[in-house]
C-alpha cells in the first residue's frame, strides 16, 4: 500500500526552506531545554526529600535525552554531501535513549555508507524519526519488541526501511504523520510503500540519487551494522565493519 499524500502541497515541501528561521528556532528550543534542565536541577539540589530529589533527577535525565533527540534532528550544514549512515545512527541512538529503552523495545540499525545532500538527509531523518516513534507508540501494546532501521544503496537509489515485529492493527486509517511522510518522500523524488503482515509492519523508501550524490557514492562501499540498544555503542568507532 502506498502512503497517501497529505493536504500539504509537494510544491510547498520542495521549495527552499527558510533555513535562517529554522536555525533560529532550533537555537531557541535548545535554550529552552537548557533553561528547563537548569531549573529542575536547582530544585533537585535544594530539596531535602530523598524521593523528590530522585524523581527530579530522573526528570533532568529525561530532559537531557529529549534534548539529544532535538540535537540529532538539527539541520546539518547547507550545500554539502554527508554520510546518511552517521546522521541516522546518531538519531537512532538518541531515540533509543529517550524512548525505547524504557519500553523494552530493541532498536537495530544497519547501514551502508550512503552519501546524501545535507537537506535531503535531514528530511530523511524526519521520516525515520516519525516512523520509529509511530512504531513505538502503536505496534507493541506494552510488550517488548524490535524495530529495525535499514539503510542501503541499490545502484542509483538510496533505500531506507523501517520495520517492526509488533502487532499490526487492521483497518487503521493513516494519520497526519504518515501523510506528511508520504509528501516528504515525494518531495525527495522518491516513494514510500507500506505493508502489514502477521509479523509486523514495514515502510520502505526508495530515493533516487542526485548527480552530486551519485558521484559521492561511487567511491564508498562501507557497510555498518550495530544494535543501537546496546549502551556500549556510543560512537561510530564501535560499529562492526
Amino acid at each position: 500500500m502506498k502512503v497517501a499524500p497529505s493536504r500539504f502541497s509537494v510544491t510547498e515541501l520542495a521549495a527552499p526552506l527558510p533555513t535562517t528561521l529554522l536555525r533560529e528556532l532550533n537555537h531557541r528550543i535548545n535554550n529552552e531545554f537548557a533553561s528547563a534542565i537548569s531549573q529542575v536541577s536547582v530544585a533537585a539540589v535544594r530539596t531535602d526529600n530523598v524521593e523528590v530529589k530522585s524523581a527530579l533527577s530522573n526528570v533532568v535525565e529525561l530532559l537531557h535525552q529529549y534534548a539529544g533527540v532535538h540535537r540529532a534532528l538539527r539541520m546539518p550544514d547547507p550545500n554539502v554531501v554527508i554520510n546518511a549512515a552517521d546522521y541516522l545512527r546518531a538519531l537512532c541512538h538518541s531515540l533509543n535513549r529517550s524512548k525505547l529503552e524504557g519500553m523494552g523495545i530493541r532498536l537495530v540499525f544497519s547501514a551502508d555508507a550512503v552519501w546524501l545532500e545535507s537537506e535531503r538527509c535531514w528530511r530523511l531523518g524526519m521520516m525515520v524519526y516519525e516512523l520509529v516513534s509511530n512504531a513505538a507508540r502503536h505496534a507493541f501494546w506494552a510488550e517488548e519488541g524490535e524495530i529495525r532501521v535499514e539503510l542501503s544503496r541499490a545502484r542509483a537509489f538510496a533505500k531506507c526501511k523501517v520495520s517492526d515485529d509488533g502487532t499490526a492493527v487492521a483497518g487503521v486509517r493513516p494519520g497526519r504523520g504518515l501523510r506528511i511522510i508520504g509528501d516528504l518522500a515525494t518531495s525527495l523524488g522518491g516513494r514510500i510503500d507500506h505493508s502489514n503482515s502477521s509479523g509486523g509492519r514495514s515502510f520502505a523508501l526508495s530515493l533516487p540519487f542526485s548527480g552530486q550524490e551519485h558521484r559521492a557514492n561511487r567511491s564508498n562501499s562501507r557497510s555498518l551494522h550495530w544494535t543501537v540498544s546496546e549502551r556500549s555503542l556510543e560512537g561510530p568507532q564501535h560499529a562492526q565493519l
